[in-house]
């Protein structure tokens, strides 16, 4: 008895792949039922083929056929996605996108920048400090954390003396008291998208200016421009 495995290395089999196209390596359907019927047509007939091992050549080649086209409508389906991220993305270019970095860009047409400490529990009294790119502290001011969640937060732009400080990148931090412990809050801030990239791998990227690229689904919330 011969398998068509040992069919497929015998001459006898040539006539069957010959109509196999050249340029396409891969053994489609149509070739597989053409050479298992060159291997019915040539058995022995003293020795004729398995009904088990023919049906389990079958079966193995219905489910790598089905395997492969899986992967094509996997790949089909994240061309979709991303062509929907990229479209989604690109509506948010102009506006203002909450992101987990204490870190934003004040710009000379809005002097003021906005951010949002988070707390799993209420704290009376929420220390914030902003820092310049050099890490110096420019100003702290006290919050009301005693409704604990999503605090907003609002800095307009001055330092401790009330001066008007100059664009650029700054950063936020938040400390308070749970149970006794000083602790550092979780700070995210409003950046402005200034455009879209896309990325194969990851998708739509959204350029927020003074942050960098950050990933469609790191945003927390969207703002007016």
């Amino acid at each position: 008895m011969n398998s068509l495995n040992s069919l497929l290395d015998t001459s006898s089999a040539s006539a069957a792949t010959s109509q196999v196209n050249t340029n396409n390596q891969s053994l489609t359907q149509a070739d597989f039922f053409s050479l298992l019927s060159t291997q019915l047509s040539m058995q022995d007939p003293s020795d004729p083929v398995d009904n088990d091992q023919m049906i389990a050549q079958m079966a193995s080649f219905s489910t790598v056929d089905g395997i492969g086209r899986l992967n094509d409508q996997i790949v089909n389906l994240n061309t979709v996605m991303t062509s929907s991220q990229a479209l989604q993305a690109s509506g948010l270019v102009g506006q203002k996108v909450l992101v987990p970095s204490g870190t934003a860009y004040m710009s000379a047409e809005d002097p003021s920048l906005k951010a949002v400490i988070s707390t799993t529990e209420p704290i009376n009294i929420i220390r914030v400090s902003v820092k310049d790119t050099s890490g110096q502290v420019v100003k702290t001011f006290n919050v009301d954390g005693s409704a604990g969640g999503n605090i907003d937060v609002a800095w307009d732009g001055t330092d401790s003396a009330g001066n008007p400080m100059a664009p650029g990148t700054y950063t936020f931090t938040a400390n308070g008291t749970v149970d006794g412990t000083a602790q550092e809050l979780a700070v995210s801030t409003y950046g402005h998208v200034s455009s879209v990239s896309l990325n194969a791998t990851s998708g739509a990227v959204l350029n927020v200016r003074g942050i960098g690229g950050v990933l469609l689904s790191d945003v927390l919330a969207v703002s007016e421009g």
